[in-house]
């Protein structure tokens, strides 16, 4: 079999676009010799040009010598044919995702390289072990899935198909260290892993929405300030596109046979059909202006002038974290008179189901998320018919310490109790059916997506029985099996193991 740790190793990119131009670009930085080839005539040319002003760019920003550079250029080849592709011992197919399309490019390919050569697509949601059944040595069919901008993206996820040979992947993943990323070994599934991974991020803020829980300036600033992610989840299906994550959603929900924990809301669709696609579009799940900034962002804090609470009693007793929270607010505990605020820290449950279960006064009782970073933004939430004066108290208290309240719905588990919990759960999920190893799917997370951590890491930071505890209570709750605990997670939980053990 091909030699890929060889100086003379030679890849094929097929298809010159904005991915195939990408995957030229870390190829020839790799120190690889590539030849690029496109079905359009002109379409290899225009891309090698491309990459070539990229690569002057480094230059001109002094990130790549001038030298270095030209040796790199020396490395690329435009091709006249397919037949140029003869002497590559890789093959990089990028094409448009169309199935038929990319079955005929690679019985084409099959005839022009050698038997011992390596073909691997790009595609994102194609299953390869159909593109390989019509190949002569599906053995040597595999997925290399880049994320763009690939020059700027670390990660590549190698599929193994059904029929991979594992010395390809073991090859594979010597090619991407070469190009300069950080492989992960997926099985052929839908979605493959970063796709699949991140629906439990988008979706489940589409569900908060969806039962008018938060707004998405809430759910994203309760995300970013307590959960520390990049950008919430409506800030990202604005920025790639709902025109591209809708599709995507339903594609995944689809080909999982319609698993709810994947379902995403009507809403969703909605602006999707009325072409509300986000920043490209001026307005998604907010309005932008010609530079793409949001217009008029909606608050997602609180206001009152309500006078600052200065007592409450507390139901949830013996409960660190609450009471470091409510000192930080200047908040005295107090038995109860009747009269002042009754704070509780829920988790899973909501305020609802906690003052039912323990017959607190549902008309005082303000539940509160002690969990994530709480230095900068606290949540809040009240059962239905609640005293809003308990809570705008409270409420002004937090503020007046510095830390911005975000008032919701009552709901199971609030926002980033929820989201996080649901982020975990269907990363340990993707661990029990074995599409990656444990420690892969944290590190395509956090590449492919921008996570803080892993979704595996999101649970053992939570507490792996916590997490579980959380998803099992909003799942009483709730009695959706959208949020069913993965298998994963409750042996994990119920044996104290950590969410990265495996055996």
């Amino acid at each position: 079999m091909v030699d890929v740790t060889s100086r003379d190793l030679v890849i094929g990119v097929v298809g010159c676009g904005a991915m195939g131009q990408g995957i030229i670009q870390v190829a020839l930085q790799g120190g690889m010799k590539v030849v690029a080839h496109d079905a359009m005539v002109g379409g290899a040319e225009a891309g090698a040009k491309k990459v070539i002003a990229r690569l002057d760019r480094l230059v001109e920003k002094g990130t790549l010598e001038a030298d270095a550079a030209a040796a790199i250029k020396d490395k690329l080849v435009v091709s006249n044919g397919i037949e140029d592709l003869a002497p590559c011992g890789v093959v990089v197919e990028a094409v448009f995702e169309d199935i038929e399309v990319k079955r005929d490019l690679f019985t084409a390919i099959e005839g022009v390289v050698a038997e011992d050569a390596i073909i691997a697509s790009n595609t994102s949601s194609l299953p390869i072990g159909s593109i390989a059944r019509v190949c002569k040595h599906p053995g040597r069919i595999a997925g290399l899935h880049f994320f763009n901008p690939v020059p700027l993206m670390r990660l590549v996820e190698i599929i193994q198909g059904p029929a991979t040979d594992d010395a390809v992947i073991e090859k594979l993943v010597t090619v991407g260290e070469r190009f300069g990323r950080t492989p992960v070994v997926v099985k052929d599934s839908p979605g493959f892993l970063v796709n699949l991974g991140g629906r439990a991020f988008t979706t489940e803020g589409l569900h908060l929405e969806h039962e008018a829980v938060a707004t998405p300036a809430q759910v994203d600033a309760v995300m970013r300030d307590c959960g520390h992610f990049r950008m919430g989840p409506f800030q990202l299906m604005d920025l790639t596109g709902i025109d591209v994550n809708y599709p995507v959603s339903m594609i995944v929900f689809e080909q999982f046979l319609n698993d709810p924990r994947l379902r995403t809301t009507p809403l969703h669709r909605a602006l999707a059909e009325a072409g509300r696609f986000g920043r490209k579009t001026g307005q998604g799940h907010f309005r932008y202006d010609d530079k793409g900034q949001v217009i008029d962002p909606p608050s997602p804090d609180h206001v009152t002038d309500a006078a600052p609470a200065t007592t409450v009693a507390v139901a949830t007793e013996g409960d660190e974290a609450l009471a470091e929270l409510l000192e930080r607010a200047g908040l005295n505990v107090r038995n109860d008179d009747g009269t002042m605020p009754v704070v509780a820290a829920l988790y899973g449950e909501d305020a609802t189901g906690f003052a039912a279960r323990t017959g607190t006064d549902h008309t005082r009782l303000v539940a509160i998320d002690t969990t994530g970073d709480t230095s900068k933004r606290i949540t809040l939430m009240t059962a239905p018919a609640a005293d809003p004066a308990h809570r705008d108290a409270v409420a002004a208290a937090f503020a007046k310490a510095g830390v911005a309240p975000t008032v919701i719905q009552d709901s199971p588990g609030f926002i980033l109790q929820r989201m996080r919990a649901m982020i975990a759960n269907l990363g340990c999920e993707m661990a029990q059916i074995a599409l990656a190893t444990p420690s892969d799917i944290d590190t395509a997370m956090k590449l492919g997506l921008n996570y803080p951590l892993g979704p595996l890491e999101i649970a053992e930071q939570m507490g792996v029985k916590r997490t579980y505890e959380i998803l099992s209570a909003i799942h009483d709750a709730t009695r959706d099996p959208r949020y069913r605990p993965s298998l994963w997670l409750r042996r994990r939980a119920l044996l104290g193991l950590g969410a990265h053990q495996t055996a």
